[in-house]
């Protein structure tokens, strides 16, 4: 109970700015709402609180120890092909298992073939699972993958704008943002733990992470060449979205297929955990047991977090776009920022992520400056999504620089940083990002420049979301730096200042 009323507490500070936001937002002339939604948006907070406890209660002691073991076990067989084989197999799972892929790939479903989509993104991370798992066995600097891989990105994007196709880059980035959630950032981050932690060496901490950040590039690689390769004409339809057309499928309906995408999705990390056990670790029935029931938290937390989040705050996204775009831009880019800055803290992933972090470097990087900098970070991202949607020009505009300044600043922090720095980017476009700031988006897009225009300029958020931490979080270790040498300049000028005349001899 004590821990459960802990985890309470910190999912309560992580919705409820975001009720208080949308309520007090309700209050001015810029967006209404009617009584029913209000009803079942704070119903949905309220459920969405109880659900994202029990999930990270459940990704503790089940999700993370998973990993861990997973992790540990494989290395100590010293079968190197055995080894990626597995982990090729285990990313394509748990990224099938990705809620956020099943959002996103059920409002694209009318442009790409759904299963066709989660296959290619589940491919992606699981070749990238495999290069991550070399990095560390070879002990090669992430930066350098960083930069050769994100190099090849632009190549391909460019060959995809070439061929006509340029209004799905949008999609392809988002399909990297939203495969690190809550099922697959707690799996994969202490998987690398476990790797890191067997023969990382001295670089332990560092290797530790990065593993998110690879996994994050895979997808957008794949779909961009599932893209390319493509016949025919690729055409979106907008969906319904309102309160209404949510509610008419039936709140059961919706618990139900919920309830069986998450089962089949876990059902199939679990039977390949228990075949890996069987094979490689051996762990006794009592960790078993406990892995078990924490799956068990986590099965019915993700339900409910995942059925309230698209009953109650798909549709309110998508209506406060619609509305809202029509203020003065100041202050929509103005409450897109504070929008941004509460959403980030709501994403149950990020919890995970700033828990672990902080655990590992001994709070040399502490959660609380890690949620301050992600915070300021995507809030910069959701304002400049709206932004793009209002002056109509392409992501590209913000990508290239941004993954510029981003991998620049690699070559300046320590390692550490940038191995976070990438996790977080991939761990900050969760649930709550495909299911409200997405749905606002196309929302503000529909309504401005038309369902023609949704594709290329309200999609890509999620992408954003996932770079500008990239930014952030290394500007938080270039600070750090920075501070540094200014402690060791005073440090060194108190000394050399010294008054010689203070100094005492001692003599034999």
């Amino acid at each position: 109970m004590k821990v459960f009323i802990e985890k309470l507490k910190e999912s309560a500070t992580s919705i409820l700015p975001i009720v208080v936001i949308v309520f007090l937002i309700s209050l001015t002339k810029y967006f209404t709402l009617s009584k029913n939604e209000l009803v079942v948006f704070f119903i949905s907070a309220i459920l969405l609180i109880i659900g994202m406890t029990l999930f990270n209660i459940g990704a503790k002691l089940s999700m993370t120890p998973m990993g861990d073991y997973a992790g540990t076990g494989l290395i100590k067989t010293k079968k190197i092909t055995l080894i990626l084989i597995v982990a090729l197999l285990m990313g394509i799972l748990v990224t099938i298992a990705e809620p956020d892929l099943l959002v996103l790939s059920n409002q694209v479903q009318d442009v790409i073939d759904s299963s066709r989509f989660v296959i290619n993104v589940g491919l992606g991370v699981g070749i990238f699972l495999v290069i991550a798992l070399l990095k560390v066995i070879f002990n090669k600097q992430l930066s350098v993958l960083l930069l050769l891989f994100y190099l090849l990105l632009f190549a391909l994007t460019a060959l995809m704008c070439e061929v006509g196709k340029n209004s799905f880059v949008p999609l392809a980035y988002d399909s990297g943002g939203v495969t690190t959630g809550p099922i697959t950032v707690p799996f994969v981050m202490s998987f690398g733990v476990g790797i890191a932690a067997t023969i990382g060496g001295k670089n332990s901490s560092e290797n530790s992470f990065g593993f998110v950040a690879l996994c994050s590039i895979g997808p957008i690689l794949v779909v961009i060449m599932s893209l390319i390769l493509s016949k025919g004409d690729l055409a979106y339809t907008l969906p319904d979205y309102s309160m209404s057309a949510v509610l008419a499928e039936g709140v059961l309906n919706k618990l139900v297929r919920e309830s069986l995408n998450i089962i089949k999705a876990l059902s199939f990390i679990f039977i390949f955990f228990l075949i890996l056990n069987f094979m490689v670790m051996k762990l006794p029935m009592k960790k078993l047991i406990q892995i078990v029931v924490g799956i068990l938290i986590t099965l019915v937390g993700l339900v409910i977090f995942l059925t309230t989040a698209s009953i109650g705050f798909l549709p309110i996204g998508f209506s406060l776009g619609s509305q809202l775009v029509k203020a003065k831009e100041g202050v929509l880019v103005f409450i897109c920022f504070i929008i941004g800055n509460t959403v980030v803290l709501a994403e149950p992933a990020i919890h995970v992520l700033t828990s672990q972090v902080e655990e590992v470097t001994g709070g040399n990087v502490s959660r609380k400056s890690m949620l301050i900098a992600l915070s300021i970070g995507v809030g910069f991202a959701i304002a400049l999504s709206i932004f793009r949607i209002l002056h109509g020009f392409s992501l590209l505009y913000y990508l290239i620089p941004g993954y510029f300044i981003s991998l620049a600043l690699s070559l300046f922090v320590p390692p550490l940083y940038t191995s976070i720095a990438f996790d977080s980017g991939g761990v900050a476009s969760g649930p709550l990002t495909s299911t409200f700031i997405l749905p606002f988006m196309i929302g503000a897009c529909a309504e401005f420049s038309g369902e023609s225009n949704v594709m290329s300029l309200a999609f890509g958020v999620v992408s954003l979301v996932a770079m500008i931490p990239l930014i952030s979080i290394q500007l938080l270790g270039f600070r750090a730096i920075m501070a540094k040498v200014v402690r060791d300049r005073i440090s060194m000028n108190r000394i050399l200042r010294a008054d010689d005349n203070q100094i005492i001899y001692f003599e034999n």
